[in-house]
């Protein structure tokens, strides 16, 4: 028997089957204990479909796609950064801010303050935004702690927001983010501490699935990042990297060195750097939501991405200091008025793509047969809308391993 049959709605798999999206129109899909089980045109069911479901879902012409995967986000964190928000508008930089002290730092003690029952119920609110707009899943950063136990803590209520917002997480641990306040006139000591002792503990207790780093001139040098990135890799971790955001530190080539799964931001990306992830499969993630807020104007170079073959996921990026947005429909939106992506690419960077970017493109990301019944149900009458609308609630329903939630 299927558990549930849905009916009378068309397919936008993201299979990359030679139609746009993927897609199949007058079709339906089945699922069984949280798997797809049958896909197609509605015209192919088998004879006795109607006997062998206990729930068949009418959809009046609703789409279906993956549900989106956010898979570059900040979730948890105490505090906020307002403040900043208005200081960059009174004319600071964002490097001006996080030499006063602000930035990532002013994070960290908010986030070493409070505690995880805090952690976990401010960041389900922040969840909320994402899985009303179709997310099932979500990558969650740490690095608002510099210390074992706080970036423990962070990873834990990560694990947390799992079950309580029914969504698949992914936990990364951002240990290179930025110095901790106790070693800020030690910066050698503070990488040493990360590869020598933190990077060890969060994967022997099984607390990350990647460690991340930040590749910047107020972040951590290539050098510094290669270290780290040697001793996650020795102690099972993946790894990513957020590189050439402000300025070309040469990061995306060293992620690619190391098969980074992905690297994050690119805007300052040359061609060497564009070469080498081609040549390494590591996913380009781009973050218009940060660009925007940051009033960026140096452009990720998306066209030489597509020249290149490199695939590009695009994500939220949800942080208290450059990117305070729960909206993944905003991004898709942001990815195609800003970045100039199609509303096919931007979709396809939030389902496919950021299922690539996470290790996960065999269980979700498409919609086949065997993969996680994890779908996002659309009141549109193209995928394109998608991109399109801002703020319209396009969500009919969100599908978490088969179940509506």
């Amino acid at each position: 028997m299927w558990d549930t049959l849905w009916l009378d709605a068309h397919l936008a798999t993201m299979t990359g089957n030679g139609a746009p999206y993927g897609a199949i129109e007058d079709g339906a899909i089945a699922a069984k204990d949280g798997r797809i089980i049958w896909l197609g045109k509605r015209a192919d069911l088998p004879a006795d479909a109607a006997s062998r479901v206990h729930e068949i879902r009418k959809l009046g012409g609703a789409w279906i796609t993956p549900g989106l995967v956010d898979c570059h986000t900040h979730l948890v964190f105490g505090g906020d950064r307002s403040r900043e928000f208005e200081m960059r508008l009174e004319g600071k930089s964002y490097q001006d801010i996080a030499a006063g002290g602000g930035g990532i730092v002013s994070t960290i003690l908010a986030t070493r303050a409070a505690s995880k029952p805090a952690l976990i119920q401010s960041a389900a609110l922040r969840m909320a935004g994402l899985t009303r707009e179709g997310v099932t899943t979500v990558e969650i950063k740490s690095g608002y702690g510099g210390d074992l136990e706080t970036e423990l803590k962070q990873l834990e209520a990560a694990a947390a927001l799992a079950e309580i917002c029914e969504v698949r997480v992914r936990r990364t641990f951002l240990g290179l983010h930025a110095l901790a306040p106790e070693f800020k006139d030690d910066r050698a000591g503070y990488v040493q501490w990360v590869v020598q002792k933190m990077i060890p503990a969060i994967a022997a207790a099984g607390a990350a699935d990647a460690f991340d780093a930040y590749c910047e001139g107020v972040g951590f040098s290539v050098a510094e990042i290669d270290r780290a990135f040697t001793a996650a890799r020795q102690a099972g971790l993946n790894v990513k990297l957020h590189a050439e955001q402000l300025s070309n530190q040469h990061g995306a080539a060293l992620a690619a060195r190391h098969r980074a799964l992905s690297a994050d931001h690119l805007e300052y990306l040359d061609e060497a750097g564009i070469a080498a992830m081609a040549a390494a499969g590591t996913v380009a993630v781009l973050l218009p939501c940060a660009f925007y807020f940051l009033r960026e104007t140096q452009l990720p170079p998306i066209e030489k991405l597509r020249e290149a073959g490199v695939k590009m996921a695009l994500a939220g990026d949800c942080n208290p200091g450059t990117s305070p947005m729960t909206s993944p429909l905003t991004a898709l939106s942001m990815g195609c008025t800003l970045f100039r992506l199609t509303p096919e690419e931007a979709l396809a960077g939030m389902t496919r793509e950021a299922a690539r970017a996470l290790a996960l493109r065999d269980e979700i990301g498409t919609l086949e047969i065997g993969k996680a019944a994890d779908l996002a149900i659309w009141d549109v009458r193209h995928p394109g809308e998608l991109s399109y609308w801002l703020g319209a609630p396009l969500l009919r329903e969100r599908v978490f391993a088969g179940r509506a939630v």
